[in-house]
């Protein structure tokens, strides 16, 4: 179930409750989401950090074993401060280089997305161009979120939400 936050306070009954937190979708670069980030980064729930809490996360870098992060190039090179045509020369090394500095499973959105968890990188080969739209990125988070509310390990919901992801895009194009 999803809430809006208007309050500070409105956050700590929602997160006594929580099992799991997609942050960065919606978030935008608000006051508020910049006082509560704290508070969320702190917490030992498993996390789905994307979009405007990748920023957050370039501007205050934590470590963590608990969270899926799933940048697209640019949001990596803001993570790793450096330049996109950096992340797309050499992927593999931009996806463990992420590992290493940020902990968790890391997502590289793009064509033959990336996920890397420790030593181990896997390459995602369902999907298709019309995947890079606004919002995209979004659903994934979600459906990652979901499959980690029902107990998958980080590894394992990162993969399969990149899986059926791509998957549900290929069979939309027949459609």
């Amino acid at each position: 179930m999803g809430h809006t936050v208007e309050q500070i306070s409105d956050i700590s009954e929602l997160l006594s409750k929580a099992t799991v937190l997609v942050l960065g979708p919606g978030m935008a670069q608000r006051q508020w989401a910049k006082r509560i980030w704290p508070a969320l980064i702190s917490l030992d729930l498993p996390r789905v950090i994307d979009a405007d809490a990748l920023n957050f996360l370039a501007e205050t870098p934590a470590y963590s074993d608990n969270w899926v992060l799933t940048p697209h190039p640019g949001e990596a090179a803001r993570l790793l401060q450096c330049s996109t045509v950096d992340i797309l020369q050499d992927r593999y090394k931009a996806v463990r280089t992420l590992q290493e500095k940020y902990g968790g499973v890391i997502v590289l959105k793009g064509a033959g997305t990336l996920i890397c968890a420790e030593d181990e990188v896997y390459v995602n080969t369902t999907g298709n161009p019309g995947m890079a739209l606004g919002g995209m990125g979004d659903v994934l988070s979600g459906i990652i979120g979901s499959l980690l509310a029902q107990k998958y390990s980080l590894l394992e919901a990162a993969k399969l939400g990149v899986y059926l992801h791509g998957l549900a895009a290929l069979i939309t194009r027949l459609l």
